[in-house]
């Protein structure tokens, strides 16, 4: 069984990329399962804090992602950049300092994100990379743009753009044979 852990970028009830993330763990083919976890129970990073110990919570999603196969992060676009929750999960993931290695280092990540706004999460993907490059993560190499999110998700937070849902169904089958291929 492939294991994917599946985070989205936003802690807001009606997120259009946790609606995403849903549909898309809807798509993995039978022998995948994408577990969708969540960081809205992190802090906000304090170095204090961290020399206390990690919170429960990181700790927790910190080994699910070393046991993973994949994560997939379906994130927001705030100002042209990532959002300040997501970046702080991942500052918190990879602490204490080297640890990042340990939970990012060669392992196989997409991101993909949904918006109001006519550009997709273009320039908050572009954010994320170096990120992910400077924590050694594989870094699929499709994009996944959703724009106009309100006109393809509806108030229940379902994917109801058929050419939405091809071109998601397509990015994740993408993604998850880049991890196939990595376990090999």
């Amino acid at each position: 069984m492939l294991t994917l852990i599946g985070l989205s970028g936003s802690l807001r009830r009606g997120s259009f990329n946790s609606a995403v993330l849903r549909t898309a763990a809807t798509m993995v083919p039978a022998d995948c399962e994408l577990r969708i976890e969540s960081i809205a129970e992190f802090p906000l990073y304090n170095g204090d804090v961290e020399a206390e110990g990690l919170p429960a919570p990181v700790m927790r999603l910190k080994e699910l992602i070393v046991a993973a196969d994949g994560l997939l992060l379906v994130s927001p676009e705030y100002n042209y950049s990532v959002p300040g929750v997501a970046k702080n999960a991942i500052d918190w993931l990879s602490r204490p300092s080297g640890e990042g290695a340990r939970v990012f280092g060669r392992k196989p990540l997409a991101i993909a994100g949904a918006s109001p706004g006519g550009f997709g999460t273009v320039r908050g993907q572009s954010a994320w990379l170096p990120v992910f490059r400077a924590l050694g993560a594989d870094l699929y190499p499709r994009e996944l743009l959703i724009s106009r999110a309100a006109s393809v998700i509806d108030a229940q937070g379902q994917v109801i753009d058929a050419t939405t849902r091809e071109n998601l169904a397509a990015f994740v089958a993408g993604f998850v044979d880049h991890v196939r291929a990595r376990k090999r």
